[in-house]
Parts: C-alpha cells; structure tokens; sequence
C-alpha cells in the first residue's frame, strides 16, 4: 500500500521550499501525495504552484481581511480537521515556522496523526524575534514525529532539546534544490524577463541593490529606519539601481512608497514570482534582506547578502556572518552597504559562491527517509 501524504502550506515561501519536494514525490510510484493550502497568500501562491508545475488539491480559504493571528488559527484547526478526517493521511508534512505550520502539526496531533516537519530546528533563542515563528517552529519540533533540519547547528538544537536521535535527518534545506532547480530552468531556456514587465527597465550593465523586507517584529520604526538607511544610499550611489519588491501588507507597502517612491534610483515593483525572483537575485551585485529564504540562496548565488534582522536562525557559520547582521540600525545599514560597494577587495569576500544550507538533494533524502518510515510501520502492524 502506497503512502499517503498531505503535504500542508499556506504562505509563498512555504509554497517554494515544497514545490521540489512535491515535484519528486508526484513521481514516486510508492507515495500518493494530497497538496493542501490554506490560501495564506493566495496571489502570491499562484505563481509559485505555476511556476513548479503543480496543482493544489484542496484550498482551505482560511483568510480574512484584517484577521489577527488568533481568528486565523481557529480557522485553520477546524477547516485542517475537516481535512484530515476526509483524507485521512499516514503522515502530515509541515515547513518551517508559519502559524499554519504549526497549527497544522497540532491538528494532526490531535487525530493521532504523525507528522514530519521539514526545516527544523532552527532557533534564534528569543521568542520575540521573529515573532511569532520562533515560537511557531519551537511548538511544532515538539509535537513531530520526524525532523528534518537543514544543517548540523538545527540538528544539534533538537538534540539538546530532546528529540531522540533516530527522529532527526540533517537534509539540508529544500530552499536549494527549488533555487538550482529554477536557475537551471532560466539558463537552458535563455530566459528574462518580459517587455511588460517591471523588471524589463533594468538597464543590462546598471548595478542593481535588491531589498526585500517584511518581518512583523521590524514594523513601524524598524521599516522606516531601513527606508531611511535607503535614501541616504540611493543618494550616494546615484549610478546603482535599488530595486525593492514590496510586501502587500499595508503596514510595509504604505510606509515604503510613502518614503521611498520619489526617488529616481529606487524602483520600487510588486512581488515578484519565484521565476522572475530567481533573476533578479542572480542579476544582483548586492542584497538586503530580512528573509530567511533569500539568507540561504543568496550565498549559493554568490551574492553578499545584508540581513535587516538583529538576530537570525540562520547562521552560515562563516566568519564573517556577525558583520552582515546589520539589523533596522539606519547608519549600520549604510556603513556596511558602503563598504560591500566601494572596496572591492571587500567585497570578494562575500561573493565567492558557496551553499553552507544544502547541496540540492534536500528532497531525496527525505524522501528515502519517509519510506524507511512507512516500512518500519507496516513491520510494527504485521508484528
């Protein structure tokens, strides 16, 4: 009898990081595969599910218009109980830190439902930052059944948590195997962006700065020190083109085109699809960043990344990571973005490409691992 999974997101970074994953288990004769979306950022979703080649089987259409973290998981546990008894999965799997990862693992928990948990066991150690997924990722590590950290440091996390051994598989991160697996596609089909698009008025030999900022804990006077560290950049390097997919969260889209739209340097564009997102990124000297996404695949690109956070759960273990943990301070923004771009003996340091998060087989291991699991399942029942 075939495996069958649910496999269960909600945002577009969840949706990028399992769109491989899906992609090898679609095509694997011994697991039947049930993708399940809560619709967390449904426009944004679209385009990854396109772009990956996959079809969503179930959309739970959990969102609202201004729906608080607590209305949100009420809907998510009563439709993700509906689907579970329906489906009725032998295992639920859950990415990273999203309130749907984590209420889904709770759900499944409830209905005695095993559950693997693919990013974990990462930890900033502050349960405020970032808020609320590090207390979503710590929740959901203690109710799964199989771990699957990306790096040895996550590993050693849920060992000094508790977790027994034989749970845990260092994998490293799916986020690798998605990005390798799209920048291949862009190269063998030679392709860029369209005349329509906004990212078409980029000039072929212009440097470009790529910002992407949108974290909860950074909202108010963070965003408009990270605007401000931008003006005074765009300012001084008027010949480099600073290009900033904005979030549609109002609190950071209004703030950001309020301080930032008049400048001539800065382009400020909307989100961009994953395909678009991945040349933007190759296409870029320099990156800043408070994704943890974009943290990993910046490297493996060759690409210095600045992270807009005061502390990460993603350290490369290089180093250098320390200075590149620049936070929402507005001159130490702009001190080490200066630096990046004005020494280039600086600047090679950073730009040598190098992947500490994963080799781009993420997805076969855990794979392999899932099966070994069922196996030692149907061994247990047969015993």
């Amino acid at each position: 009898m075939n495996l069958k999974v649910m496999m269960v997101f909600g945002t577009r970074p969840e949706a990028i990081k399992m769109a491989p994953l899906a992609r090898l288990m679609l095509n694997h004769p011994d697991i039947d595969l049930h993708i399940c979306s809560t619709g967390q950022h449904r426009e944004m979703l679209a385009s990854v599910i396109d772009a990956f080649g996959l079809q969503v089987n179930e959309d739970l259409n959990v969102m609202t218009k201004n729906q608080t973290l607590n209305s949100l998981s009420q809907h998510l546990l009563e439709k993700l109980d509906d689907a579970y008894a329906r489906y009725n999965p032998d295992i639920v799997l859950v990415h990273g830190d999203t309130t749907t990862s984590f209420i889904a693992c709770f759900a499944a928990f409830h209905r005695h439902i095993p559950v693997a948990h693919i990013e974990a066991g990462l930890r900033t150690g502050d349960l405020q930052s970032p808020w609320p997924e590090e207390a979503n990722r710590r929740l959901t590590g203690v109710l799964a059944d199989l771990h699957f950290p990306p790096t040895d440091a996550a590993h050693q996390n849920l060992i000094n948590e508790g977790v027994p051994p034989d749970h845990i598989i260092v994998t490293g991160n799916t986020v690798i195997d998605a990005l390798l697996w799209m920048k291949d596609s862009l190269k063998h089909t030679n392709w860029s962006p369209s005349a329509g698009s906004d990212l078409a008025q980029i000039d072929q030999g212009r440097k470009v700065v790529l910002i992407t900022g949108h974290r909860r804990e950074s909202l108010g006077h963070g965003f408009e020190q990270i605007c401000l560290a931008l003006c005074d950049l765009a300012a001084r390097y008027p010949d480099i083109l600073f290009v900033y997919p904005v979030h549609l969260n109002p609190q950071v889209h209004d703030v950001v085109h309020h301080m930032l739209g008049k400048q001539a340097n800065i382009l400020l564009v909307a989100p961009q699809d994953y395909r678009h997102f991945v040349w933007l990124m190759n296409r870029a000297f320099l990156i800043l960043t408070d994704s943890g996404g974009v943290q990993e695949e910046a490297p493996a690109l060759g690409k210095p990344v600045l992270v807009l956070r005061n502390v990460t759960e993603r350290p490369s273990g290089q180093p250098d990571d320390q200075a590149m943990l620049v936070g929402t301070d507005k001159d130490k923004i702009v001190r080490q973005a200066s630096r990046l771009i004005d020494d280039p003996d600086y600047y090679s340091r950073f730009s040598k490409p190098h992947s500490p998060f994963g080799d781009g087989h993420a997805c076969e291991r855990i794979i392999e691992r899932l099966c070994v699991w069922k196996h030692m399942q149907t061994l247990d029942k047969c015993a």
